[in-house]
């Protein structure tokens, strides 16, 4: 090798280009976020040929002061840090000085800035690659900053050759823009491309308005089908909008999670949010969401990746349980007919409403099996249908069966699954609600009742352990023997007794009842990597309730199955009452809308 040498300059600055500029969406997030720190409350942005040809930022911030112009395109350069103290509580988008340096590395580059009202005050600094010769001149300017960035990596084609199409990289940059304007509802944002305009968003103050622009970046199907949650403990808020499981993607591609205003991907969130899903959502399926979490910047480090996409928390087990706790209740506390829920649509979420069930143990097999298999009619409708006045559309209905509609005098009376009128094929229950035709599985509700219901049991009568006659031996590391150790109040809460085996080993003393049939060596071992991972598992509960989910499953009503009206309006209000009674154990929908507009369509009514 040759002697140690210093980098050129032109050489330094390409080479954290690699790190920063991955691609035209690269420029615009460096600007963009710049430009947000400056204070603007309007940022436009011009792209043509997907950002290649041309990217134009122009905001209305403080500006760039005269003689600071040629600094800006310097590396390691910044106004937004001055010492350690604000390294370890960074409250702004961009710290590390090094975005305008490497952009003007591969690109030609011009920065058009007045940090007063007086336009004739303005100064351009122009720089194209090589060596990094700053050019600056008086130019006229509004308050505020305007770059412009030309033929990205025209002096880097190696670097070029890995740019895709016009439409995918505008795709990127779009999407940079959306996380954006998400993460600041104060700001107006305009997006052109190729002199079409695609986005123009409105500052947003109110949440009515929040969520419209929430509509136009996610789509408007997204917030008919999502729910606002608002969550505040002792240093730790969360708020944001959450999608009901029945609007589940194929990928993980509307997922927007902000700390503190930055956009982030953090497996410790997303290991949250996973959990608060998994009795909900289909296998395979993601949820959709956009959420914020505000803490103190002193507990989080945004300085531990080049591109800060990802944070450190400094207690990520309390940040962890947080948010699980905190969509885990969201999620379980929709209900038919809250404001919060859809009126009308592809299956809603719906519930809380305490579930009782006395007198069974967890680990009481038979008592369980039991209760699951009772018929809906064992179980007491909050309201029981009685004889009485009836809908003109139900009168015929009635005549046939004159004790299963309750009186009812105005739409308010109605439940928000309706009243029971037929069964079909032995399979869907058809009721009808204020809004109109509603539809059940009643396999798969049932399912979901029952399975809450022993959940609910387990909970409340403790879970049953039995002691092993001979102890399990379990080679590990030494690191998963302190975690088993610091955590052994953890273990014993789930009926799993632990001891030290050794330096290197423990021993299984006492297992949960339910999982004497399992592996629970390979389950205890999966929960110490959870341990170490992100702070907290709930692998061993869920374990469990794939167990009472089975249970359930055998122990629900079947298809085929002729239920009475008065058992299939017992089943409703059941519904009505049950935590996350929208999907059944294996995230289905239990239940679907269709509104007196889409029967209408379907008859062609009203042409």
């Amino acid at each position: 090798m040759s002697k140690i040498q210093l980098l050129s300059p032109r050489l330094a600055n390409q080479i954290a280009a690699g790190e920063v500029v991955e691609r035209p969406a690269s420029v615009v997030k460096e600007v963009l976020e710049n430009a947000l720190d400056a204070g603007a409350d309007r940022v436009d942005i011009e792209i043509e040929a997907g950002g290649v040809k041309l990217i134009r930022i122009r905001d209305n911030g403080s500006g760039i002061e005269p003689d600071d112009l040629p600094l800006a395109l310097s590396r390691h350069a910044t106004s937004k840090i001055s010492s350690l103290e604000d390294l370890e509580q960074v409250q702004s988008l961009g710290f590390r000085g090094e975005a305008l340096a490497s952009i003007g590395s591969v690109s030609r580059l011009s920065l058009t800035s007045n940090d007063s009202d007086e336009g004739s005050r303005g100064q351009m600094a122009q720089t194209e690659g090589r060596d990094m010769a700053v050019d600056v001149r008086p130019a006229s300017h509004p308050r505020g900053t305007t770059v412009e960035v030309r033929d990205l990596f025209f002096n880097t084609p190696a670097r070029r050759k890995f740019l895709r199409t016009e439409k995918t990289e505008f795709n990127h940059l779009e999407e940079v823009v959306k996380r954006l304007a998400l993460s600041r509802y104060d700001v107006n944002f305009q997006l052109r491309h190729n002199q079409k305009v695609v986005h123009n968003l409105r500052a947003a103050a109110s949440q009515q308005e929040m969520e419209r622009r929430v509509a136009s970046v996610c789509g408007p199907a997204f917030m008919q089908q999502a729910v606002f949650v608002e969550t505040e403990v002792t240093g730790l808020r969360l708020w944001g909008w959450v999608g009901l499981p029945t609007f589940s993607r194929s990928q993980a591609d509307l997922q927007y999670f902000f700390v503190n205003g930055r956009v982030v991907r953090d497996k410790l969130v997303a290991h949250a949010v996973k959990q608060a899903y998994r009795d909900v959502l289909y296998h395979g399926r993601h949820p959709a969401f956009v959420l914020y979490l505000e803490l103190d910047p002193a507990v989080v480090d945004v300085n531990v990746h080049p591109t800060k996409h990802e944070v450190r928390f400094r207690d990520g087990r309390s940040v962890h349980d947080f948010i699980f706790r905190s969509l885990h209740r969201t999620l379980a506390d929709v209900r038919p007919g809250d404001q919060t829920a859809p009126a009308v649509g592809p299956t809603v979420d719906r519930e809380t409403g305490e579930v009782r069930q006395e007198g069974l143990a967890w680990g009481g097999e038979q008592s369980a099996v039991a209760m699951a298999a009772a018929p809906p009619s064992a179980f007491v409708p909050s309201r029981a249908p009685t004889s009485g006045q009836v809908t003109g559309q139900m009168q015929g209905y009635a005549a046939l069966h004159p004790q299963s509609l309750p009186e009812q005098d105005t739409p308010e009376d109605v439940p928000p699954l309706g009243y029971a009128l037929a069964q079909l094929k032995g399979i869907y229950i058809l009721a009808e609600n204020a809004a109109g035709l509603v539809l059940v599985d009643m396999h798969a509700a049932h399912e979901r009742i029952t399975y809450e219901r022993l959940k609910s049991a387990r909970e409340s009568e403790g879970i049953r352990s039995q002691p092993l006659l001979v102890p399990q031996a379990v080679a590990v590391s030494q690191r998963e023997v302190q975690v088993a150790q610091d955590h052994g109040e953890l273990f014993a809460s789930l009926g799993l007794e632990l001891a030290v085996g050794g330096e290197e080993s423990l021993l299984i003393r006492q297992i949960p009842v339910a999982l004497r049939d399992s592996d629970v060596e390979q389950l205890l071992r999966d929960v110490l990597a959870d341990l170490i991972e992100y702070g907290s598992s709930d692998r061993i509960a869920a374990h469990m309730n794939e167990i009472l989910s089975t249970m359930a499953c055998h122990g629900s009503v079947r298809a085929n199955r002729r239920l009475t009206i008065p058992e299939m309006n017992a089943l409703l209000r059941d519904m009505e009452e049950t935590e996350r009674s929208g999907q059944c154990n294996h995230g289905r929908p239990t239940w679907t809308q269709l509104g007196l507009d889409e029967l209408d369509k379907l008859f062609l009514r009203g042409r």
